[in-house]
């Protein structure tokens, strides 16, 4: 049986519109903020998720696994990048030092050395909010879409019959073998089986879950040739496809795809103008030479 993410009804703005006018001003967002790596023109997108977030009426409890998970994965990422300097060189050529940081100790005549630059840490910032801000209207999606409205949402932005099922399949596919995988690891442990204590290295580790992997796997298997057999029971693809579900654009839907429309048009035009891309304050610049 396949589920749904934790959707329910709720008063919030991101469910007053009608989900293709809100999968289409997501698609805008995510467009425009691709095209900038200016912190100053990234922080009116950041700032969009966070009103978004904080109208949609989640509660921390649910939505407290994704977050600290991506979270933690995007600040991860730009502390990486600002150890290490990578991945900001193509758009920056040269660095002003701010501080160098040397270990105490040589290994193998190499000696360890941190060097904070002005690109750097601009970089990073600049990074996160990029990323955050894509990251949380990502996660908006699947908390607030009907599970029920996934394939007729899919449908009415134009795409075939077989890609909007198949979409709308996917996304139900995610919690559903989440769920698979959590019964199992409960079932497995009801028999004595002792995840916690699982050691050695990673072929040994990935061996010793087989356990859990395996009835997983199968079971996922199983389960999509179960539908396929359900679906081509009922001729599913023989002709175009009846939805019982009805969607009707409204003003404010209309209104929400022009905002959207604007923004990628706008966002577009500055960066094929040479607008948004890496800055740096040239005050901080001068205080890292003056210093």
């Amino acid at each position: 049986m396949l589920v749904a993410w934790r959707y329910r009804k709720r008063n919030s703005l991101v469910q007053w519109f009608d989900p293709r006018a809100w999968v289409i001003f997501y698609l805008c967002f995510l467009f425009s903020t691709l095209a900038f790596w200016d912190v100053r023109f990234l922080l009116p997108f950041f700032t969009i998720a966070l009103f978004w977030l904080f109208t949609s009426g989640l509660q921390w409890n649910e939505v407290r696994r994704p977050f600290l998970f991506i979270g933690s994965f995007v600040f991860f990422f730009a502390i990486l990048t600002f150890l290490t300097g990578r991945g900001g060189q193509e758009l920056y050529k040269q660095e002003h030092l701010i501080r160098q940081f040397a270990a105490p100790f040589t290994i193998l005549g190499w000696r360890p050395t941190l060097d904070v630059t002005v690109e750097r840490a601009f970089f990073a910032v600049s990074q996160f909010a990029r990323v955050f801000s894509i990251a949380v209207m990502t996660i908006l999606i699947p908390y607030s879409l009907n599970p029920a409205l996934y394939g007729i949402t899919f449908k009415g932005l134009g795409l075939p019959d077989k890609i909007a099922y198949a979409m709308d399949l996917t996304m139900r596919f995610i919690p559903t073998f989440g769920r698979d995988f959590q019964l199992t690891m409960d079932a497995q442990r009801a028999r004595g089986y002792e995840l916690e204590k699982i050691s050695g290295g990673l072929i040994e580790q990935v061996r010793k879950l087989g356990p859990i992997i395996v009835p997983v796997t199968i079971h996922a298997i199983i389960g999509s040739e179960d539908i396929i057999d359900a679906m081509d029971l009922r001729a599913f693809g023989v002709g175009p496809r009846t939805w019982l579900e009805e969607l009707t654009y409204q003003k404010r839907d209309r209104i929400l795809i022009a905002v959207g429309v604007v923004i990628v048009v706008i966002s577009m035009g500055l960066g094929f103008g040479g607008l948004g891309g890496f800055w740096v304050p040239s005050e901080l610049i001068s205080w890292a030479v003056g210093g």
